[in-house]
């Protein structure tokens, strides 16, 4: 009877855990860091950000990602730097490959919904975002 219990907890643990390919259709939008982790456990909050990512991708998996600096009126200050970015799925997982003409890396996608976006890159440091929602003064 355990072993039935424990094959049904799996099930539900595994089961439940969203493919890579679904959870591309969250990516696009306007992303705010919430937290980064260093390798070491170290955990920075950050409470204001002077700057958001804005995703972009098609549906060929290609895209780039942005800085944009939110202004009061709901617009935004912007560079014309983008760092090119490509979506992959591998080994059951998401990878985001950054390419801009300096450096290329990858980061894989821990986890990605509508509200909620957590990477590692390859130094071991974990971000975690959420979604962007803009400060409304009345």
């Amino acid at each position: 009877m355990k072993f039935i219990y424990g094959i049904l907890i799996g099930v539900l643990l595994f089961g439940c855990t969203p493919s890579p390919s679904d959870q591309i259709e969250h990516i696009s939008g306007y992303w705010e860091i919430e937290e980064v982790i260093l390798e070491d456990g170290t955990k920075r909050a950050y409470t204001y950000n002077p700057t958001i990512d804005y995703i972009e991708i098609n549906d060929s998996l290609f895209g780039f990602r942005k800085k944009l600096s939110p202004k009061f009126d709901g617009t935004f200050i912007t560079s014309k730097d983008q760092e090119i970015l490509n979506l992959r799925i591998s080994n059951d997982s998401l990878y985001l490959d950054y390419t801009t003409k300096f450096d290329s890396w990858t980061e894989v996608v821990l986890q990605l919904d509508k509200t909620k976006l957590v990477t590692k890159n390859p130094d071991k440091v974990t971000y975690l975002y959420k979604r962007y929602t803009p400060i409304e003064i009345d």
